[in-house]
């Protein structure tokens, strides 16, 4: 019985000449993810920049969306965040942090005023800007050990080339991840975090998938060039990488569509991570090795040997 295959098993496509577009495309993305990281920011949520949440039920099953939102903006608090969830008449509603103990009693009253009527409080929670501060460096820290952590991993995983393919890669899909927050604009909070994390361990499973594959090439061919093993290892590997990150696409689609809001950001990010580590993985990480002057241990002895002049016969 022939197994699926979604890439054949005989396939010699030339990824590596795609690297003379996908590298300035990349670092074009990259420093425009920088610079819209330093001029607009990311769009932090109330885990990080402090504030008061609400969650409302509806009395009669059925949530006004747009009249919540106009009466949450005509508290003078700013601009508030309602969001629906599912179609139960749940509401959650997020509104800016305000000076003093005195600014969120102030918050609660006019909701209560606005809403008791027609909604239930389930749920209410108030973030002060020493907690948000704290949120912010306790995320920062975490994303960072971590990914030094798997930094290293790398680092004695691979041979040096191998490992800082590997690293580039990594750090090429976190910023990209990053840029994807920042353009769609999608709520930065504790959740937000995990995502990140989640994808830092997509796109190292995909990298060193590859990458064994190419360590375990260059000991079975000892005089192939560098882009023809690259190929290989990336041809005979596609079979994998397109099945994985077709169920996880299809997966986190589902959950975009079907999960509602509380988690739509969550899967979309995911989804846009997914793509990315992909794409990185055969386009970014295993290209880097040629300029990093990747060389076979079997070419570079025999290079060796024919520079040692031979004796006379």
């Amino acid at each position: 019985m022939r197994l699926l295959r979604l890439w054949p098993d005989e396939s010699h496509f030339d990824f590596m000449r795609f690297r003379r577009f996908t590298f300035p495309l990349s670092a074009l993305l990259s420093l425009a993810t920088v610079a819209l990281f330093l001029t607009i920011g990311l769009n932090f949520g109330i885990d990080f920049k402090g504030g008061t949440l609400v969650e409302l039920q509806a009395k009669s099953g059925t949530a006004d969306v747009a009249s919540i939102r106009h009466t949450a903006a005509g508290f003078g608090f700013g601009e508030p965040e309602v969001q629906e969830l599912g179609n139960q008449g749940t509401v959650l509603v997020r509104l800016p942090l305000q000076p003093g103990e005195q600014g969120q009693t102030a918050v609660m009253n006019k909701a209560h005023a606005a809403f008791d009527k027609d909604y239930d409080f389930r749920r209410t929670e108030t973030v002060g800007p020493r907690v948000s501060g704290e949120l912010v460096q306790s995320g920062t820290l975490g994303v960072v050990l971590s990914v030094v952590a798997v930094l290293l991993y790398l680092w004695f995983r691979f041979e040096r080339e191998l490992a800082l393919g590997a690293i580039v890669g990594t750090l090429h899909d976190i910023v990209l991840t990053v840029g994807v927050f920042i353009i769609t604009r999608i709520e930065f909070n504790m959740t937000s975090i995990a995502a990140i994390l989640t994808i830092v361990g997509y796109s190292l499973n995909e990298t060193v998938v590859v990458f064994d594959r190419t360590r375990e090439l260059m000991r079975r061919y000892k005089t192939i060039p560098t882009v023809d093993l690259l190929n290989l290892s990336i041809n005979s590997t596609m079979s994998r990488t397109v099945m994985t990150s077709i169920s996880s696409s299809l997966s986190l689609l589902a959950l975009v569509l079907f999960g509602g809001e509380a988690i739509k950001g969550f899967a979309v990010v995911m989804l846009c991570g997914v793509v990315i580590c992909t794409y990185s993985a055969i386009f970014i990480s295993t290209p880097v090795l040629i300029y990093l002057g990747l060389m076979l241990s079997g070419a570079r002895a025999a290079a060796e040997r024919s520079s040692v002049p031979q004796p006379a016969e």
